[in-house]
């Protein structure tokens, strides 16, 4: 259980890391790149929105993903160790 648990940590910061490198890319309404950020955002806004609220961006940058992946890097070692 726990190793599953652990799966889908890793997961979900790939889907964060995919939505991160989409975000870097003009998408055009209407395509399946945009249906896919579309996806990737629906499943990651619910996490990164509190973090948001408390952790205010760097200049352009949006820190409150690394503090997420940072804790959920943590929490999978946690949870897969024991």
């Amino acid at each position: 259980m726990r190793e599953f648990v652990g799966y889908l940590l890793t997961v979900y910061i790939i889907i964060l890391f995919c939505r991160v490198v989409l975000s870097w890319f003009p998408l055009q309404p209407g395509t399946i790149l945009a249906q896919v950020n579309r996806v990737l955002f629906d499943i990651t806004e619910p996490v990164l929105r509190p973090f948001r609220r408390i952790i205010p961006p760097v200049g352009m940058f949006d820190i409150s993903f690394i503090v997420v992946i940072f804790l959920l890097y943590i929490l999978r070692d946690v949870v897969v160790s024991g």
